[in-house]
């Protein structure tokens, strides 16, 4: 219905000239296939309300040919109509007494709505504008807000790297380099979000998961850590809450895995597994590295309560699986009652 209220037959042309024409000629063409149509009809029912196809006739070029087009739809067919199928047939007299007033009257109605049809136009095309005009707008904020936001992420990050510099203590400078790591994965998970903010309230997740593991995979692991991700064949499609809070889940499992999982230049892999079937979810993040006695930062502290907020925010449940020789973090969506 959108498409077909932005319909405009003079749209294609910048000449005025050339747009009025189309005009006319689009009311010529309404008013020939109604007398076709008549005809065809007539072949029926014989002079059976000789001015009644006119209404759709001039309502339609109207709303598709400005009232330029309905004017000539107006003229061209009530004449015919006049002429043709009021009795007398083939002249402009009258053989009731009553026909006079009735072809005024039908006259006036159909100028009527001709009137009524090209306000509603207007006021459809000018509801249209200015909802193209807000958009336009709203893009334009989104456009400062992830511009800024951006900037702040870099800015909090560079302002915590000038502090880790100039710290004396081991321990500070560590938790300084934590918390420099997570703005990085904060903005990293915006960055591939902010990508698709035209596509509305909806994302693809297997692209916005290659995406974000690809990114940490570069900045975080090195070349003898093999990462590696599964998302299955059917595309899934995920509200924008639930995927930002499911790749922000996958930054941080990955960060940890490639700050404790490997330590020492140690080799391995690191699995990222992602399913959707019958409208339930799951993503498992499993490596081969070190176990549980060398990733101790997701079982208490600030990453534990990062995984627990995360999972809620994607109204789901996680869950630590800690081996000797490796760490899962699985996350699945919560069965529905």
């Amino acid at each position: 219905m959108h498409r077909v209220a932005k319909l405009d037959v003079a749209r294609p042309f910048e000449s005025r000239r050339l747009g009025l024409l189309a005009k006319i000629l689009f009311g010529l063409c309404c008013a020939l296939a109604m007398i076709g149509f008549r005809v065809v009809l007539d072949l029926w029912i014989e002079t059976a309300g000789p001015f009644a196809l006119v209404y759709p006739t001039v309502l339609i070029a109207v709303l598709f040919g400005h009232w330029q087009a309905g004017l000539t739809a107006f003229v061209t067919s009530f004449m015919w109509a006049w002429y043709f199928v009021l009795a007398p047939i083939n002249a402009w007299g009258f053989v009731v007494a009553t026909d006079p007033p009735r072809v005024a009257i039908n006259a006036a109605a159909v100028a009527l709505t001709l009137v009524l049809a090209e306000a509603f136009r207007r006021a459809v095309v000018s509801a249209l504008e200015e909802r193209d005009r807000e958009i336009d707008r709203a893009a334009t904020l989104q456009a400062e807000l992830e511009h800024r936001t951006k900037n702040n992420f870099a800015l909090a990050a560079s302002l915590l790297e000038m502090q880790k510099r100039r710290e004396q203590m081991p321990e500070v400078a560590a938790a300084l380099e934590q918390a420099i790591a997570r703005i990085h994965s904060f903005a990293s998970a915006y960055s591939n979000l902010a990508l698709r903010q035209g596509e509305g309230a909806m994302v693809a997740m297997q692209d916005y998961l290659v995406d974000v593991v690809d990114r940490v995979t570069r900045g975080a692991f090195l070349d003898n850590v093999k990462v590696e991700i599964e998302t299955g064949n059917e595309p899934v499609i995920m509200p924008r809450e639930t995927a930002v809070a499911i790749g922000l889940f996958t930054n941080e499992a990955l960060t940890n895995c490639a700050k404790y999982a490997f330590p020492d230049g140690r080799d391995g892999v690191v699995k990222v597994r992602f399913d959707a079937r019958q409208g339930q979810w799951s993503l498992a993040i499993e490596d081969d590295g070190v176990g549980d006695a060398g990733q101790v930062e997701t079982s208490t502290g600030i990453g534990e309560r990062l995984f627990a907020a995360f999972a809620q925010q994607a109204q789901a449940d996680y869950r630590v699986e800690a081996k000797s020789t490796g760490r899962a973090l699985h996350l699945a969506s919560r069965a529905v009652n």
